[in-house]
């Protein structure tokens, strides 16, 4: 009767041990990833070297429980995924408040300067000849059209204007692939007078076409006045996957955003002058920011 036991207790482990791997699979944390360098550069010799790529990846490196898979989405795509309540997360997103219902956010994940708008040099003196510029009196004026990716926030001090002053005369929503490469030519073209966008995300865009001294960017005068617009965070799911996913990612945006490789993703996309700004503003606000933005 022993050895019976033993033999069974044998079969038992080595069934174990050679079952298939289906028996011990992670749980699975897609990331959705936008086609908008350099956020994500998924094609090209900069291929997988875009600041969201790499901050991503260090997330991956240090939640070995999920098994990780990168998927490529529009804005609407990563709303639906939520809504369906899929495994499903993003890096860096705005927080609104039609967001929050149904996702949940992390404390913050990336910072950087805040959104610009993206003009060519041709058109400065039109704007102003001043480097910065209230979007409300822009909009306002009906001189100009903005041309905005559908869905996409830029914070919610721009958000709100763009909302709130926009119409059929001043404003362009374009929704499909590659959005900031696709508004981008149609400034170059002049269906549109404007974009917003990241001031790294602009000089990306003009570097790669060659054409960097025929581009530049405004300042928003009303995305100076607090430091929001500077931040994004992961966004996941809003079920009980979610809260466990947020409840990891936030231990790791802890132990890694002090580190240099986790500063240097952004950094490497600015130019030299603005590097030790972006050090201080990054210390001074981004890694101060937890306690106030983990309680919301």
């Amino acid at each position: 009767m022993q050895r019976i036991t033993k033999i069974v207790s044998y079969i038992f482990v080595m069934s174990i041990l050679l079952a298939p791997t289906t028996l011990f699979a992670k749980e699975k944390m897609y990331w959705m990833e936008a086609v908008a360098p350099p956020f994500f550069i998924h094609e090209g010799e900069l291929k997988g070297q875009g600041y969201e790529d790499l901050i991503t990846d260090i997330l991956k490196e240090n939640l070995p429980q999920y098994d990780h898979v990168s998927m490529q989405a529009n804005i609407s795509r990563h709303y639906q995924q939520w809504k369906q309540g899929e495994p499903a997360c993003s890096l860096a997103m705005y927080k609104t408040e039609e967001r929050e219902e149904f996702a949940l956010f992390s404390i913050p994940s990336v910072f950087t300067l805040p959104p610009v708008l993206i003009i060519k040099k041709e058109q400065f003196a039109a704007f102003g000849g001043k480097k910065t510029v209230s979007l409300k009196d822009v909009l306002a004026s009906n001189n100009f059209i903005i041309g905005r990716a559908a869905k996409r926030s830029y914070g919610p001090a721009f958000d709100e204007i763009l909302n709130t002053y926009g119409n059929q005369d001043n404003l362009f929503s374009y929704e499909g692939p590659e959005l900031s490469l696709n508004l981008f030519k149609m400034l170059l073209a002049g269906r549109v007078q404007a974009m917003p966008g990241l001031p790294e995300e602009a000089m990306y865009l003009a570097e790669t076409m060659g054409l960097r001294d025929q581009i530049m960017t405004l300042s928003v005068k009303e995305n100076l006045v607090d430091h929001e617009p500077m931040l994004t965070y992961v966004a996941c799911s809003k079920n009980e996957w979610g809260a466990k996913a947020i409840a990891a990612i936030n231990k790791v945006l802890e132990e890694q955003r002090p580190t240099e490789r986790y500063r240097a993703a952004y950094e490497r996309w600015l130019d030299e002058s603005s590097v030790a700004e972006y050090r201080r503003m990054y210390k001074m606000i981004f890694l101060q920011a937890d306690e106030q933005y983990a309680t919301e």
